[in-house]
């Protein structure tokens, strides 16, 4: 059998959990997920636990969250004027919504409150700031 290194494609099943064992994603039912050691693809704490392993293996990786989605960016919060969101956008906290960038990027944001004036949206990654468990099993190395 071939030991993974940087560059290879890999499929591996996953099962990513938060610190309370909240399933948050999953590959059960799906493909495998597919993707190239090395190139970023992934979150880095992923990314650095496969070197080494081989087709059916299987393992459990604590991932610290800068290696994932990285800590809470306060800067990625902010308040807007309720008045320049259209009436017919849901404002409940926890609705994604989808922003654009002044160079047209798209940007999904998460409504953290609304009052009668202010909308605060939260541009943060959803899983920033956590610290989350990946069980893996390498399907896969080409």
């Amino acid at each position: 059998m071939t030991a993974i290194k940087q560059g290879d494609t890999v499929r591996i099943h996953y099962t990513g959990t938060l610190q309370d064992g909240k399933v948050f994603d999953s590959s059960e039912g799906r493909e495998p997920l597919e993707f190239a050691v090395g190139s970023g693809q992934i979150i880095p704490g992923l990314d650095s636990a496969l070197p080494g392993m081989e087709v059916g293996d299987k393992k459990r990786v604590e991932v610290a969250c800068e290696d994932a989605y990285g800590p809470v960016n306060p800067a990625m919060r902010q308040d807007i004027p309720r008045e320049g969101i259209p009436a017919d956008i849901p404002l409940d906290p926890g609705t994604q919504l989808q922003m654009q960038t002044p160079d047209g990027q798209a940007l999904p944001v998460t409504v953290v409150e609304a009052t009668d004036t202010t909308v605060t949206l939260d541009a943060n990654h959803p899983l920033a700031g956590q610290d989350l468990t990946f069980d893996i099993e390498v399907v896969s190395v080409n």
